[in-house]
């Protein structure tokens, strides 16, 4: 009764900006995103372990919010499997992240806790069911039960039954494919994304043409994925990331995430473009610019970044599913 599994992070190409249903962790709109090798997580679950639950998170004990996060998945096995009577559970959790890489690891945490879990309470592997059950601990990470290039579909019922990832692709459709993350701040942002996409669902009135323009890129960025056509995909991570970061900005109060780098750094790849190098811009909820090129050009990519003052960059390429392994944490 006891499993590890590695999970990577992703990164959305068509971002993932407001929930519907806040308890469900429900989105208004479908996302796409791009699974992240060599970043991960490991995670080890063993079920029937001593006499309450026990959660560590890179070697310290989690308290508070992401110990709850953490229970309820583990609470949902439970329920699933409750013929096993699998008792208190054991679940040590550790990424080989960066401190400054600016990805959130929970996208792969949880995707490797609801893998692991499963195995560990002897369920059948179904990506469909990890993904959803990963969504209950973080949106995003059900887009990182499988790898390549997934889809997070809204889903239209209250429960959220029909709200999971998809894998469009997987990791070995594009190869080449690169994004570089470009570190230009280490700080911790005054707005946490959560609360900074409720604002933005709230109060600004760029939010519905958001959410109506962005359902509609998703079908487009499936189309460039299977045609590979970095160009066509680069412009529209660009004009995205623009939208949703508009969305904030017209929100009240205003949320502004970018940094005089983060704008110095975004000009300067329009600058590379026009020498013929292929370099495109994608943002989360942060300033840390994250770089869509080819494998012919990434140095070419990590040398603009650190150009425009990016401290550390962090060179990725498409990873693979969530993996069990042989090896515990404990």
């Amino acid at each position: 009764m006891k499993a590890t599994v590695r999970a990577h992070p992703n990164l959305a190409l068509v971002k993932y900006w407001g929930k519907r249903d806040d308890a469900l962790i429900l989105p208004h709109q479908s996302s796409l995103s791009m699974t992240l090798s060599p970043l991960s997580v490991r995670t080890t679950v063993a079920f029937g372990t001593g006499s309450a639950d026990e959660v560590e998170l890179n070697g310290y004990v989690a308290k508070g919010s992401e110990r709850d996060r953490v229970l309820r998945v583990l609470d949902t096995v439970r329920a699933e499997a409750k013929g096993a009577k699998l008792g208190p559970a054991k679940m040590v959790s550790r990424g080989d992240f960066p401190a400054s890489a600016g990805l959130a690891s929970s996208a792969a945490g949880f995707a490797a806790l609801a893998v692991a879990a499963r195995a560990a309470a002897g369920l059948p592997a179904d990506p469909q069911a990890a993904s959803m059950l990963a969504r209950l601990g973080s949106g995003s990470a059900c887009r990182s039960v499988q790898g390549g290039f997934c889809e997070w579909m809204r889903g239209e019922r209250p429960d959220g039954t029909d709200s999971y990832a998809v894998q469009r692709f997987d990791e070995k459709h594009w190869p080449e494919l690169r994004m570089v993350v470009a570190i230009v701040s280490r700080d911790e942002k005054e707005v946490k994304s959560r609360d900074g996409m409720k604002n933005a669902v709230e109060t600004s009135p760029y939010y519905p043409a958001w959410v109506k323009d962005a359902e509609v890129e998703v079908v487009r960025a499936r189309e460039y994925l299977a045609k590979k056509d970095l160009q066509a995909l680069g412009e529209m991570c660009e004009r995205n990331a623009w939208r949703m970061h508009a969305t904030s900005l017209a929100a009240d109060p205003p949320l502004c995430y970018l940094m005089p780098k983060t704008l110095e750094l975004i000009h300067s790849l329009r600058e590379q473009r026009k020498k013929g190098v292929p370099v495109w811009f994608t943002l989360d909820a942060g300033p840390n610019p994250c770089i869509l090129t080819d494998a012919a050009h990434e140095l070419a990519a990590e040398a603009a970044a650190m150009a425009c003052g990016a401290t550390e960059v962090v060179r990725c390429v498409p990873g693979g599913d969530a993996t069990l392994l042989a090896e515990h944490l404990f």
